[in-house]
Formats: C-alpha cells, structure tokens, sequence
C-alpha cells in the first residue's frame, strides 16, 4: 500500500466531515445562533471570560485538547494493524469527535459556559454530578501527571527540543502584549510567532541542552518534572490573555505547519506502508482488538477531556456563537489529522516489514518515540532536512502538544477542586486551588516513583476513563437535545457506541489488574466503573423524562438555561 494513498483518502474523508457534516449539525442540531450574546461577553472580566478572536481561539482549543495522546494512542495502536486504526481514526474524527467537541461548547456557552460537571448536575441529577466530578478528578489527574513524565522524557532523550520548548513561552507572552497591548494585526503577529519558533527549533538542534545525571539531588527527568508542574501552577493563575491564549494560538499554528511539512513530505517521498493492514501476527501478551483499540487510540478518534476543555475554557473565550464549528469541530479536525499522519509514520517511516516488527516487538512499545524517529526519517526521505532537525521539529511538536494540555489542565483541574469545594461547603480561592492541583499531581508522580514517573503508574486507565467521560458528556448533549425535540441521533448513536466500548474495557482491565495483583489500579477500576453505571442509570432515567416532559426551549440571552416553563418548538 502507498501511503500517499492512505493520505489522500484520509484527509478527504476528515475535511469533508468539516465541510459538510459540521455544517448540518450546527444548523439543523445545535442550530448557532450568530446573535446570541455568549457569556465572554456576558461576564467579561479579563481573566477567565475574554471574547477571543475565533482564529486565536481555535490554537488555544486545539493545542490543549490535542496533547501527546493522538500521537501515543494510534503510535501504540497500529500494532493490530494499519487498516483498523486508519478506519477508526478518520470515521470517529468525522461522526464522533467533531459531533462531541462542538456539542460540549455549544451546551457549555447555552448555560453561562459551566463545566460538563455542573451541567451533569442540571441535566443527569445532583448524584450524576457529585460521581461526573470524580470520573474528571482522576482523568484530568492522569493526563496532568503523566504527560509531565512524557515531556520530560523527550527533554532528556531530545535535548535539541529544550530551547525551543522554554523559548515558546517568551514568544508566547511577547505575542499576547502584541495582539492585547500593542493591538498588531493577527496576520503580522502569526507570521512573527512562527518564524520565531522555527528559529528556536534551529537553534535548539545547534545548542542541545544536556542535563547532568543529577541536579539539585534530582535526576534529569525528576527536575524537568517539578520545573514543568512549577510552571503548569503558574500558567494556571495568569490571565488566558498574557499567556495561554497566545501561546496555544502560535502553537498551533507551528504544529499545523509541521503537519503539513509531514504531509508534504509523504508526498514527494511517497513511501510504503510496510505494516500489515491487518496483523496476524501480534506479540504475545498483546490484547485483543475489540475494545481495546477504541481505547487505545482514544484522542485520536473522540476524547472526553475535549469536553472538559470545550466547556471549561473554550466556552468561556467564545465570541460568537457560530465560532464554536471552526473552534470546536475544526480544532477534532485538526487532531484527526496528527493521528492520521502518526499512522503513516509509524507504518510506512520503516524501510522493511522485519524493522517495523523490531520496534513493535511487544505491545506498548510504539508510542512517541517511533513517531519521532520514524516520522524524522520521513522528513529526511522527502524533504531533504538533516535526520537531526527532522527529530528536533517532531519531538517540539510533540513536547508543545502535551506542554499546552498540561497549562489547559491544570488550569481545568483547579475549577473541579475548586467546585468540588463547594459541593462540601468549603470556600477555595485561585491560590488555595492550585496549590491543591499541584499537591496532588506532584505526590502522585514521586510518591508512587522516586523519580517523578508515579504518573504513569495510573496511566493504563487513561483510554477507558477517557471515553466513559466521552459517553457521560453525549448524554448530557442528548437529554438537551430531547428537551428541546431536536434530532438526537447523531449524539445518540456515537453515545451508545461508546458507553459500552469504555464500559466493556473497564470490566477486561478489571481481569487484568486482578491477575497481575495491582490493587492499586484495580481499586481504582473500581470506583471508575461503580461511577459510570450509575452516572449510564440516571442519564438513561433523565432521557426518559425529557422525552416525557413538555417541549423547551432556550430563553433570552440575559438567562441562558432552558426555560422550563414553556412549550414552544
């Protein structure tokens, strides 16, 4: 198979998903509303709610929600095969993850831009709420952790990345006084950020950055960590304005640009795919495909912590209504396409069957690093860029993808303490917030290892927890969509689909850890699965009784809830 095929083909499918399936869901599902006054304006303050251009807006979402996992997810997913993961990824980028992350911002700006857990509460009931806060704890707790560890092993392993990666940040806060204080045009400023980026990525490969084996009595992964979650606590309190926005903006727009060098260069080299479509063969120890490649590629296809971002951040940022297709929809576009070039890279980036099974030799053993060395030898192969750069320029995009999740996510985890504060009667400012976020995050990844990467200790449960919060956040869709008799079925069927997938998996990882004797995660299983079935049991119950209660409709703009009290269509 040529891979330039399996580009074309999948790269069509995904934009015309944009082009024609967002367009009839925001029209005939969502219906925008050009007019409405979204609550960036509404409770404008500079800090959280700041009306954000829908270009800058889009790099801030997509760079948040995109972070390693399409790359980690379809890297390690291939393994069953190219085939699979290729029919996976461009259908559930189409009718999954677009339906999902434009429907979680739409919901989220219709009530005051409130998190998925407080609309949980609203719309499920007070205990669907109570147990959604969990499932987001301990989600947003694993990415948190574990994508520090991940950062911190390509800083180690690719110190050509450290300049750029640290260099991002003054571009980004020297970009937000450009666009904010100085009121440069977006075109001149992107233009700015971008050769600025590639200009550190040059540098970086020129002067890598190599930490000795211990510093401050810390390893170099152990120091990168607490100097990432230091800066994460920082991030987090600023307003989105001075850093996150502009940093995620010119993010994205490098990463794009990466993309498109990756792309171009499957073009002119036109490579092989030498992996198997469908591999007979797989290491022994490896799980079966049904339901764990769902899992496994997980943001890839459809990510629940989209939701999380979509409502927690993106809603709050949103200036029109109508933004939320190109924002929303666009930025699971956007992810589509990096796992679609990771599966190309990481099956056509080898030059013989017997090389790609080396590196596949056992499950899990893909992930990051076989899309940088085989997507580097890739950009060698068609663009003619030194091996060196070629690694330098994917493991940046890689280290800035999760680097931007992490400023988004612990930014979003001291909302949910924060609201889980109130639930127990408890007042927590900004402050007192983040130092519980980092407290947590920090004692998970030295307390369960002495260097830092306790974070992956939970990781395993990252794919299932992910799409289960993906099933619990259509089901909020769906019971808003019934109150107000529009068409369901685009939600419903993609909600059923996954509930059973993330519920089926949950059940095989309880076998899993059970023989393997790791209490620790088959508690954890646990409680996931106790809170999904009952979350699956009232969201059913709170279908039930929109379909039976009279028809709803939005009130005005001023108070944004469902109105109850009426009847009209």
């Amino acid at each position: 198979m040529n891979s330039l095929v399996l580009a074309v083909v999948g790269v069509a499918m995904i934009l015309l998903g944009y082009f024609l399936y967002s367009k009839y869901l925001s029209k005939k599902v969502y219906r925008l509303d050009p007019d409405y006054t979204t609550p960036a304006h509404r409770f404008e303050d500079g800090v959280d709610y700041v009306p954000t251009n829908k270009f800058v807006l889009w790099g801030h979402h997509f760079t948040s929600v995109a972070g390693a996992a399409p790359i980690v997810g379809p890297a390690v997913a291939v393994i069953w095969g190219w085939a699979p993961a290729f029919l996976w990824v461009t259908i559930g980028t189409v009718f999954f993850a677009g339906m999902h992350d434009l429907g979680a911002m739409w919901a989220s700006n219709r009530n005051k831009a409130q998190s998925v857990g407080t609309l949980s509460g609203r719309y499920i009931g007070r205990h669907g709420r109570n147990l959604f806060l969990i499932v987001i704890f301990l989600l947003l707790l694993m990415v948190n952790a574990a994508f520090a560890v991940v950062i911190s092993n390509l800083l180690v392993s690719t110190p050509t990345a450290v300049i750029p990666t640290w260099g991002a940040i003054v571009v980004a806060l020297l970009i937000g006084q450009a666009i904010y204080r100085l009121k440069w045009s977006l075109p001149i400023v992107s233009i700015v950020g971008v050769v600025s980026l590639y200009g550190l990525m040059i540098l970086g490969d020129m002067f890598p950055i190599v930490l000795p084996e211990t510093i401050l009595g810390l390893s170099a992964n152990a120091f990168w960590i607490v100097v990432l979650f230091l800066y994460a606590g920082v991030a987090s309190l600023l307003p989105v304005w001075m850093l996150l926005q502009p940093r995620d903006y010119i993010n994205g727009l490098q990463l794009f640009i990466g993309l498109g060098i990756l792309y171009l260069a499957i073009a002119i080299s036109s490579p092989t795919v030498v992996a198997p479509a469908f591999n007979q063969n797989v290491p022994e120890g490896t799980p079966g495909i049904f339901p764990l490649l769902f899992v496994t590629i997980a943001c890839g296809a459809i990510s629940g912590f989209h939701g999380i971002v979509a409502s927690g951040t993106s809603a709050k940022q949103l200036d029109k209504e109508t933004d939320a297709r190109f924002v929303g929809y666009f930025g699971a576009v956007g992810e589509g396409l990096l796992a679609l070039g990771t599966i190309i890279a990481t099956t056509a980036g080898f030059q013989t069957l017997a090389q790609w099974e080396e590196v596949y030799a056992a499950f899990n053993d893909g992930g990051v690093e076989a899309f940088v060395n085989a997507g580097g030898g890739l950009l060698n192969a068609g663009l003619g860029i030194p091996t060196s750069l070629s690694a330098t320029i994917l493991a940046t995009m890689a280290v800035l993808f999760a680097a931007t999740t992490m400023d988004t996510g612990v930014r979003l985890q001291r909302f949910v303490v924060t609201e889980i504060g109130e639930i127990m009667g408890v007042k927590l400012n900004i402050w007192v917030s983040t130092l519980v976020v980092l407290a947590v995050t920090m004692g998970l990844s030295f307390g369960a290892g002495a260097d830092g990467s306790g974070g992956m200790v939970i990781w395993p449960l990252f794919g299932t927890t992910n799409q289960l919060l993906a099933a619990l956040t259509l089901a909020i869709i769906a019971v808003m969509l019934i109150q107000l008799r529009r068409p369901v079925w685009p939600v419903l069927i993609p909600l059923v689909f996954v509930a059973i997938v993330s519920v089926y998996a949950l059940i095989i990882q309880l076998g899993t850890f059970f023989s393997t004797q790791n209490w620790l995660l088959l508690v954890l299983d646990v409680i996931i699965l106790i809170c999904a079935l009952w979350v699956i049991v009232e969201s059913v119950a709170a279908m039930n009784r929109a379909r039976r209660d009279p028809p709803v409709e939005f009130a005005e703009a001023e108070d944004d809830e469902l109105d109850p009290s009426s009847s009209k269509l």
